[in-house]
């Protein structure tokens, strides 16, 4: 704060008034200060914020080899850092930022090396962080490799995910971490981060964000693709199966356009009887729901959750756009 924020009037208080004031601290039945659990997760040790959240996991990995399961982790439990979300985040993003190509600019003499989509990185993470559900039983896992970043964290999203796309509303599951990520401006306190993230993304011509929940595992997925789609015939040919763009200038955001029709699980083999119904639905519609599915198919809803992760987990299927108002794409034909 004393930082992006040296005017604040909090910025000359004792340490213990000042967590006082922002919230990561608390009086107790004693008269004595202690960490509310806002505080104990953003600023407390590993083996302290276990004793509250005894499945508390952070994990950061990068992988530059398909071969291997990461070339680079660390993660809260490791005894060399703090392991707290605050930590975790300066560290992660340390790393991802690394990756981020900055174009030469200079503003009055000085090279500028911020660029938007080092802002629509610090807000998907301060988001992926914020929205997590810290008692969930599975770990908030961060992965980058070449080309894609991957944020997943424990919790279902509190709102439909078109609202959040559409940046229209934001009803943040810890909102008091939300408000000291604010405090160093990062994040957006109007509910319109994730929109932000679609819009920089459409602008830099990358394949669009897919933010989307596994159910089964009550989990949410934010995919960063950071490669732009090429046509068959150009270097590292990636079949696109989509015309489609994503139109952020009504109503915030309106989706995607259709544009995959009959493409979408063409040549696509050696798939279950259930995973070969999916994509015939998804064949004949590209915008077709999960609930249509089960309605066709007479798969029960939560077995088409489980084969539509399949699907995108074999890379043979995506999403584009959101939940309501997106399309479904074929990312590889499997011969």
């Amino acid at each position: 704060m004393k930082i992006t924020r040296p005017e604040h009037i909090w910025i000359n208080l004792e340490d213990d008034e000042f967590l006082y004031r922002i919230g990561a601290a608390a009086y107790g039945e004693d008269k004595k200060l202690h960490p509310t659990a806002a505080g104990l997760l953003m600023f407390g040790f590993e083996y302290e914020i276990l004793k509250e959240y005894p499945h508390y996991f952070l994990d950061y990995q990068e992988q530059f080899d398909a071969s291997e399961r990461w070339d680079d982790r660390f993660v809260s439990s490791s005894s060399e850092w703090s392991g707290n979300v605050y930590d975790f985040y300066r560290k992660a993003y340390n790393k991802i930022s690394q990756h981020i190509k900055v174009p030469f600019k200079v503003v009055d003499g000085l090279r500028v090396e911020d660029t938007p989509v080092h802002k629509a990185v610090r807000e998907a993470l301060a988001n992926c962080l914020i929205n997590a559900d810290y008692y969930g039983r599975r770990g908030l896992v961060i992965k980058y490799k070449p080309g894609e970043i991957t944020m997943a964290n424990p919790g279902r999203f509190r709102i439909d995910i078109a609202l959040a796309v559409e940046g229209t509303t934001t009803d943040p599951r810890n909102a008091l971490l939300m408000k000291f990520f604010n405090l160093i401006d990062v994040g957006e306190r109007s509910g319109r981060g994730i929109y932000e993230i679609y819009r920089v993304w459409e602008s830099m011509g990358w394949k669009l964000p897919a933010l989307t929940e596994a159910l089964d595992f009550d989990r949410t997925l934010l995919t960063l693709p950071m490669e732009k789609e090429r046509t068959k015939g150009g270097d590292n040919d990636v079949e696109k199966v989509s015309s489609g763009t994503f139109n952020t200038t009504k109503n915030g955001v309106d989706g995607v356009v259709n544009g995959v029709g009959n493409g979408v699980g063409n040549g696509v083999g050696n798939l279950t009887e259930n995973e070969t119904k999916v994509l015939d639905c998804i064949r004949n519609d590209s915008s077709v729901s999960k609930k249509r599915i089960s309605e066709i198919t007479g798969i029960s809803s939560r077995t088409v959750d489980r084969v539509i992760a399949e699907l995108r987990i074999q890379n043979i299927i995506d999403r584009q756009g959101p939940d309501k108002g997106g399309i479904w794409v074929l990312v590889k034909s499997q011969k």
